[in-house]
């Protein structure tokens, strides 16, 4: 039988030394050591799961100092995995090949960290919890009081109630925590527009955008300067630059039509109405933990490469407005931030043992 390891016993000797955290998910893969090191890179698990172990073995030559591995995930819904234990398994293999002879754990939001067979034996226990691990993590840092937990990253949103420390989410499954609304399916990055509430005015008519994978929310925040341009990044709706240029081009296409057909002033109006409907979306489910917590929070910690949709949800929502801002690129670095689940779990495994 596999040994059973929780967040709060000791690890084996043979596992202790320095740890990688990875947090693996369906569009990227990011890496951090708990000491200030990250790596985030694009990985398409639907197109390119036969290639994940030798990925992930390139990912941790960047950190040669590392002794053990600790992994996360939410690739195993990546529809090239039939099933979610499927994608578990998969995934958890991919692990094991590319750490070699380093001792390999998997973060269990039930019981902590598990070994590679527990976790293929409970894969809900495994699959989508790297939110867990971070909101554990985040809980040692605000130990007292209430706090809300909002990480905006590249495709969903997590809203995460803490309570002394310790994560107090209802749901625990993707499922679950839709159901509660303690997960949005809305991310600063690979949202579709077309997939945001709701029609947009233009030119005094109210219409709904193509529903075609033209644009992204990526697009919205470049034209608005919440993103910056980088012209080495193809990874956008059309494979061209994440450019302002770029973006006016596939924003357009939302509309059928191309740059020539909308002034500046009409594509800022409509970036500006697609931003303020994503935060409306996002507003709407803080509305829905606080009938939960009507006291509100005494911190809000912001996390993810959307931070800057958090820092704007602070502003707008009562209940957030009032509590102690808390930014994990502040505490960390922007970089760490990003790969914040990763860095969360190095930590908690460095805490035991």
């Amino acid at each position: 039988m596999a040994q059973k390891v929780t967040a709060t016993s000791r690890l084996p000797a043979e596992g202790r030394g320095w740890p990688l955290g990875l947090d693996i998910g369906g569009a990227n893969l990011k890496a951090a050591d708990g000491r200030g090191n990250a790596h985030s890179e694009p990985f398409a698990m639907w197109r390119e799961s036969d290639r994940l172990a030798a990925r992930l073995e390139a990912l941790l030559s960047r950190f040669p100092e590392t002794t053990r591995v600790v992994a996360t995930m939410t690739g195993e819904l990546a529809d090239c995995f039939a099933t979610k234990a499927e994608g578990v398994a998969a995934i958890t293999r991919a692990v094991v090949a590319a750490a070699g002879t380093h001792p390999v754990w998997l973060w269990s939001i039930r019981e902590g960290f598990v070994t590679p067979d527990q976790a293929m034996h409970h894969p809900f226990d495994v699959a989508a919890s790297n939110w867990h691990a971070l909101a554990t993590w985040v809980g040692r840092q605000v130990p007292l009081g209430r706090a809300l937990l909002i990480d905006i990253g590249t495709t969903s949103s997590d809203l995460i109630p803490l309570e002394d420390g310790q994560p107090r989410a209802r749901g625990l499954t993707d499922l679950g925590r839709q159901l509660q609304g303690e997960l949005v399916y809305t991310g600063a990055r690979r949202t579709p527009l077309c997939a945001i509430p709701g029609p947009v005015q233009l030119r005094g008519v109210s219409l709904h955008l193509a529903a075609e994978l033209f644009a992204t929310t990526l697009d919205i925040h470049l034209l608005r300067g919440d993103v910056a341009e980088d012209p080495d990044d193809r990874d956008t709706a059309n494979g061209q630059p994440a450019t302002r240029a770029g973006a006016i081009d596939r924003l357009a296409r939302t509309l059928c039509c191309d740059r020539t057909e909308l002034t500046d002033d009409e594509l800022k109006s409509l970036a500006d109405q697609l931003a303020e409907a994503q935060l409306n979306q996002l507003l709407a489910a803080v509305d829905r933990q606080a009938a939960r917590w009507p006291q509100g929070w005494e911190s809000v910690v912001l996390s993810g490469s959307g931070q800057f949709v958090g820092e704007a949800l602070c502003r707008r929502h009562p209940l957030l407005s009032t509590a102690r801002p808390l930014s994990l690129a502040d505490w960390l670095s922007p970089e760490v931030a990003e790969s914040a689940p990763a860095h969360a779990l190095a930590c908690l495994l460095l805490e035991n043992g």
